[in-house]
């Protein structure tokens, strides 16, 4: 019954870990980016550096908020890892939160840093070091990419069964007699 109990488990982390795995990272950027970042609409309409500046730290409960929906994935790994504990998964994990933890940082400096390109009359308001924000994209992909593959094989070898398939097979010549 335990190892029942076990399996549903394991199914229902599987249920919750492959569409968040879609939808929140491979689609969840664009939506964000798109809704956090200031607008050439809303640009305009900010007169004063004051302004400017609550309107960018109110994206910022936002940027908290993706970062949260964006953990979905790595919990569900460590619940995987404490239902099926394994060493080497377990360090993998633990460099999967690392990677996590520093592409976190990197996207919120650069969509906090990106809406505060301009003050409305094509002004910057901060030193040039915040428009080089522009590059962290580049630095937050170089650690994406080893994230993703890591995090998608993790979920793909703890979703997978682990029984043996050959003991589950039926002898033919055991049944023709």
């Amino acid at each position: 019954m335990l190892n029942h109990r076990k399996l549903a488990a394991r199914a229902l982390l599987a249920v919750v870990f492959w569409p968040s795995l879609f939808f929140f990272w491979f689609l969840g950027p664009f939506v964000f980016f798109l809704l956090s970042t200031t607008s050439s609409a809303v640009c305009p309409r900010l007169d004063t550096r004051a302004e400017f500046l609550d309107a960018a730290n109110g994206a910022l409960p936002m940027l908290v908020l993706q970062n949260l929906i964006y953990a979905v994935p790595i919990v569900c790994l460590v619940l995987w890892n404490r239902l099926l504990p394994e060493p080497a998964r377990a360090r993998q994990i633990i460099t999967c939160i690392k990677l996590f933890a520093v592409a976190a940082v990197l996207g919120a400096l650069w969509e906090y840093g990106s809406s505060l390109v301009c003050d409305g009359y094509g002004q910057p308001f901060f030193s040039p070091v915040w428009r080089m924000t522009s590059y962290l994209p580049i630095a937050n992909l170089a650690v994406n990419i080893p994230l993703y593959g890591l995090v998608f094989s993790l979920g793909r070898a703890f979703s997978m069964r682990e029984d043996d398939p050959a003991a589950d097979a039926v002898d033919p010549d055991r049944n023709a007699s």
